[in-house]
């Protein structure tokens, strides 16, 4: 599901179509309109990558074939924001949540980040909708006022949210409750 960044060319040809679509585009971080300019910004991208300044993951089909990008950027020292975008013929299947919990995952057991933010533009209904499902994902406007501020100082507007390692981990580790009906309860201590 999901792979390093390290692509062939064939790869990478397929993952520049996916967000090239104008429906996906315009949530790309650093996009680029032709692939040459792509292949530069993928060697910037692995550089910064080794500096520590950004995690980035290629989310994969079934089929292994790549359908958009997770990435955590802006690194400091315990934390990051995280940016995703999925192919557009991929949206709605479930993709982004398996993706973003695999990542989350690797992020928080394999790293010292302690807290990562998203930012979502105001405008952007489907991606909040799909933030607020996740039960580890915080509303953070009024605990992050200095970042609420720094994000916001643009002529784009945006939200903006937090997932804790202490949140996401506890959600990972809680056992599903299967509730039982009071009547097989009084049957069991009968």
């Amino acid at each position: 599901m999901l792979k390093k960044y390290n692509l062939t060319v064939e790869e990478h040809y397929v993952l520049f179509n996916e967000m090239s679509h104008p429906d996906v585009s315009p949530y790309v971080r650093n996009y680029v309109n032709d692939f040459n300019q792509y292949l530069t910004n993928v060697t910037h991208i692995l550089a910064a990558e080794e500096r520590g300044e950004m995690i980035n993951r290629v989310i994969v089909n079934e089929w292994n074939q790549p359908i958009g990008m997770i990435t955590l950027y802006d690194i400091t020292e315990y934390g990051g924001f995280l940016a995703t975008w999925l192919g557009k013929d991929y949206h709605g299947k479930g993709y982004n949540k398996i993706a973003k919990q695999l990542f989350l995952t690797e992020i928080f057991n394999e790293t010292n980040i302690e807290v990562v933010y998203l930012k979502i533009r105001v405008n952007n209904y489907r991606s909040q909708k799909a933030a607020l499902k996740l039960a580890y994902v915080a509303e953070a406007t009024s605990d992050h006022n200095i970042i609420y501020s720094f994000i916001n100082q643009n002529e784009v507007k945006y939200n903006l949210y937090t997932v804790t390692r202490h949140a996401y981990l506890s959600d990972q580790l809680s056992p599903n409750i299967d509730y039982i009906k009071n009547e097989e309860v009084y049957e069991l201590l009968s």
